[in-house]
Formats: C-alpha cells, structure tokens, sequence
C-alpha cells in the first residue's frame, strides 16, 4: 500500500459518511494582511481595530471570505481532489467571528450520490462545518462537486439529491453591536439600510485582471490542493489546456469589487446560493454587479439579499445576466447572500 494519497473518488463516497479533515489552522494578522493585498478589500470593520472597538467587537474581526476559503481549502484534500468543478453552494451560515490568534477545523458529512450520465463522473454533496479552538462554530456550508470515477465500470449507488433550503436564513453569533456609533466618513459610504431599495442595481465600476501567480499564491493561502489550479503539466493535457483559477477567488475578488457601492455591508451573514457559471483563467479581467433582491431587519442592524454576479471580461454598466463560457466572455459567477450595515 502506497503511503501517499490519490484523494477520494466517486466510488469512495457513502451516503451519511462522515470526514474529519486535516490540518487545523491557526489564522493570524500575516492572512490577513496577505488577503488584503490579494484583494484590496477596504471594509471598515476588517481593516480598523477601533472602528471595530467602537461598534461592539473585542477586535477587528477577520474577514468571512477569509474564513470561507480557509475552511473551503480544509475540505479539498477529502472530498475534491478528484474534482472535475465545483458546482455550487447552499445553506451557508456565518455565525461566531473570527479573529487572529483563532485556530480553525473542519468536518463534513456525506449528504448526497448521484452518478452523471457519461458513467465517467457522479455528483457528491457534503455539509461542511467549521469550528474554532473552543468548539464554537465558524461556519457551516452544503456544496456540491462533479468528481472522477475509479473506475468507469463500477456500480452505480442509489441516487440520493438532497433537499436544500432555498435561503441560508441569517444566523449572525456576533457580540451586541452598537451600529449607532458607526461612523460613515471613516467607512467610506454614507449609504445606509434605508437608501437601499428592492430591485435596485449597482456597477461597481472596477475592474482587477487576474495574474497566473497571484491566484495561485491565493489559493496556496487555504491550503486548497486541488491540482487544476497548479499543475500546468497535467493540466496542458486537460479540459482547458491550462490551470483553472479557484472559484473562491472569484468570490473574494467580487467581494471587494463591492465596496463601490456597498461600503457599509460589512459583515456577510449567509450565502443563499453560488455558482460557478464559467470559468476563469489568468488574464481575464473580473468586474462585478450587484441587484438588491430583499430586505429584512436583524435587531440593530439592516439586512440586505444580495446577487452579485462577477463577469469576464465584460463591464457590468448593462448589468450582464449571460453566462460565458471558456472561449467567451460573460458571467462567471453567481452568488446570493445576506449582508448586514446599520439602518
């Protein structure tokens, strides 16, 4: 027996199977700070201890995209090393905050099987969850994954597809937070919960093209193995010809994107849903927008349902609904959250 790993495919995969996956990471204000420069992000709460201070935290927590794609990266080795995409989120529920000097773990449970038509792939769908060093949970999220087949003529399980919420909900786990001290001149919005309206849509006008090294040092920072953002040599030979660029750094670059026009939305409580309409490689250039889809009130605070989709190569002045492909330029992502800002 070989002392290394292949990773798991479809046939290793059982319905209500549970994974303990390795390594527990303890994040520090070095994340951070790399995060910062591989995105820009600029929002208030996650760049300043004392605009943090003054609205309630003990400290300026880190930002949930960093805790998503590290926990994400917890997952790779065991359920999509094999990956041929992942193909979408639910249920995605940011609860306690993390900080730095935080150790994070992960688990996840077996959901759901369906083998693909080809016979080549099936279809896994795993519950995630994250918990820091004292057992509180991070964040738990349902994904779903085309992943390669052993052997193309084993046995088929029964097909099981779970049934999944349509909305995540909103399950915030923060300290009492005091928005009434938020102070909108440091934010760099003055746009608050009321001067949002349903059906409203925003160009966040920026565009950042993507470098072969940065996605990769990126997707480094997780500890996210899957081969087909690395491996140029295997991958030459692959589907595209050349390395995929992770999706969750679609998702963190969208993010940031936002701030033009959402300075305020600070915290992300829930992702309702996600998916990765293309792909993206090196060179592209991502620009995002965002339509207003629902309201609601969390205590002290504002919540707004948010789609925001990320294109390629395509500047979102029309607000693009089309999908691209590899060759053509369009929407590459697609992603429905709920995000807090004082009313």
């Amino acid at each position: 027996m070989s002392k290394t790993g292949a990773g798991n495919f479809f046939e290793d995969f059982s319905l209500g199977q549970k994974i303990v996956h390795a390594t527990p990471r303890t994040l520090s204000d070095g994340d951070r700070a790399l995060y910062a420069a591989l995105y820009g992000s600029r929002f208030a709460v996650q760049s300043s201890d004392e605009f943090a201070r003054a609205i309630g935290y003990p400290a300026s927590p880190l930002d949930d995209l960093l805790v998503f794609n590290t926990m994400f990266g917890k997952t790779v080795p065991d359920v999509s090393l094999n990956a041929i995409a992942n193909l979408g989120y639910a249920e995605c529920l940011f609860s306690t905050p993390v900080y730095a000097g935080d150790t994070l773990s992960a688990s996840s449970e077996v959901i759901g099987l369906k083998e693909n038509s080809s016979g080549k792939t099936g279809t896994v769908y795993v519950r995630s969850r994250g918990v820091n060093q004292r057992g509180e949970e991070v964040l738990s999220f349902v994904r779903w994954v085309m992943v390669q087949k052993r052997n193309e003529k084993s046995a088929a399980p029964a097909a099981v597809v779970p049934l999944l919420k349509k909305t995540a909900g909103i399950k915030t786990g923060m300290p009492r937070l005091t928005p009434a001290n938020w102070d909108f001149a440091q934010s760099g919005s003055p746009d608050r919960f009321d001067d949002y309206a349903v059906g409203e849509k925003i160009d966040h006008l920026d565009g950042v093209t993507v470098e072969e090294a940065e996605h990769q040092l990126a997707t480094r920072l997780y500890q996210n193995t899957a081969r087909v953002h690395f491996n140029q040599f295997a991958e030459r030979d692959g589907r595209f010809g050349r390395r995929l660029i992770y999706g969750g750094h679609v998702i963190s670059l969208a993010r940031a994107l936002s701030f033009n026009g959402l300075g305020n939305a600070f915290r992300i409580a829930g992702i309702n849903g996600g998916r990765h309409a293309a792909p993206l490689f090196a060179g592209g250039t991502v620009f995002a927008w965002s339509e207003i889809i629902g309201k609601a009130t969390q205590g002290d605070l504002g919540a707004l349902r948010i789609v925001t989709r990320a294109t390629r190569d395509v500047p979102c002045g029309d607000y693009p609904v089309e999908d691209g492909t590899a060759e053509t330029p369009g929407v590459i992502l697609e992603l429905d959250y709920w995000a807090l800002l004082p009313c």
